[in-house]
C-alpha cells in the first residue's frame, strides 16, 4: 500500500471540547467529525450540526479545500451537519458513503435515529458515491465499505430497528465503516462509531490494504456498558499492539479509564489534532 508522507487529523466535533482561550473557544456536541490532511483532504463525518464548521474556522482549516467528504454511517450525530455545508463554500466534491445509510432507522422507543437527509437531497447537493465494498479514494487512502463481523464479542446485539415495507427488523448498522490511511509509521485507521466493532475494523483494514502494521486507531470505539466486550477489546489490543489508541465519542468513562490504565491513552477532544509522519 502506498504511503502518505504525513497524516494530520483535527477533531472538529466530539462530545468534549479542549480548553481554548477567550478568543478561541472550541465547542463540543454529541457527535463526531474530523478533518484529515494527507495526500487528499477529507472531511470524515459532520456531527449533528454546524459545530464542526465553527471549530474548523478556529483551527484555521478552510473547508473549501475539501477533496472528499465521507460518512461513517447513517446516524444523525455523524451526518446531519451536512446541512451546514449547504451554506458554506465547499465545492461540489464527492460524498462517499455506504448505501445503507439511508435506511429508515429507529431507537427502541420508536424515535427516528437515522440521517436527516433523503438520498435525492444529498445527490442534488453533492457528487454522491455509494459503495458497500472497499473504495480507493486515492493511492494509500481506502474507505473500507461494509465491515465483516467475524469475532464473537462485537456487533452481536442491537436495540435499534429499521422499518422496511411497514415491517420492523433489527438494525445492526451494517453500513458502519471506516477509513484506512497509509503512513510512514504504519496504518492510520479512523472510525466513526465502530458499530461493527473496532477490532473487526482493524482486521478488515489490514486485509483491504495488505498492510499489517497499525500505528494509530482513532474515533468512536462504541464501548458502552458491556464489560465483557471491553475486556476482550483490551485483550485484542494487547496482542495486536498499536502505537497510538485514541478512543472517544461513544466510549464511556469506564472504558476510557481501562484504556488509560492499560495503554496510557490521551483523550482527544474537539480542537485537538494529531500528526503522523512528516518528520
Amino acid at each position: 500500500m502506498a504511503m502518505n508522507e504525513s497524516v494530520k487529523i483535527t477533531i472538529l466535533c466530539e462530545d468534549q471540547a479542549r480548553m481554548g482561550f477567550r478568543d478561541k473557544i472550541f465547542l463540543a456536541q454529541h457527535g463526531f467529525s474530523v478533518f484529515i490532511e494527507a495526500d487528499r483532504k477529507i472531511l470524515f463525518d459532520t456531527g449533528a450540526g454546524d459545530v464542526f464548521a465553527r471549530n474548523a474556522a478556529l483551527a484555521g482549516i478552510d473547508l473549501a479545500e475539501t477533496d472528499c467528504i465521507v460518512l461513517s454511517h447513517g446516524h444523525w450525530d455523524h451526518s446531519d451537519g451536512l446541512a451546514a455545508l449547504a451554506e458554506t463554500p465547499v465545492p461540489a466534491c464527492p460524498l462517499l458513503l455506504h448505501p445503507g445509510v439511508f435506511v429508515d432507522r429507529h431507537k427502541a422507543n420508536g424515535e427516528y435515529n437515522g440521517i436527516g437527509w433523503r438520498r435525492e437531497q444529498i445527490a442534488a447537493r453533492f457528487d454522491l458515491v455509494e459503495s458497500a465494498t472497499p473504495y480507493r479514494i486515492a493511492e494509500g487512502i481506502h474507505f473500507l465499505g461494509q465491515i465483516p463481523r467475524e469475532n464473537d464479542f462485537e456487533g452481536q446485539a442491537t436495540a435499534f430497528y429499521v422499518v422496511n415495507n411497514h415491517e420492523k427488523f433489527p438494525d445492526f448498522i451494517l453500513d458502519d465503516s471506516a477509513l484506512a490511511i497509509g503512513s510512514p509509521e504504519g496504518l492510520v485507521i479512523v472510525s466513526g462509531c465502530s458499530h461493527a466493532g473496532i477490532c473487526n475494523i482493524v482486521e478488515h483494514a489490514r486485509r483491504v490494504t495488505g498492510q499489517d502494521r497499525v500505528h494509530t486507531v482513532l474515533g468512536g470505539f462504541h464501548l458502552l456498558g458491556n464489560p465483557g466486550q471491553l475486556e476482550q477489546t483490551i485483550a485484542y489490543f494487547k496482542t495486536n499492539r498499536v502505537e497510538h489508541l485514541y478512543p472517544m465519542h461513544c466510549t464511556d468513562l469506564p472504558a476510557l479509564a481501562r484504556f488509560h490504565q492499560e495503554f496510557g491513552i490521551r483523550k482527544l477532544c474537539a480542537g485537538d489534532a494529531v500528526e503522523i509522519g512528516g518528520r
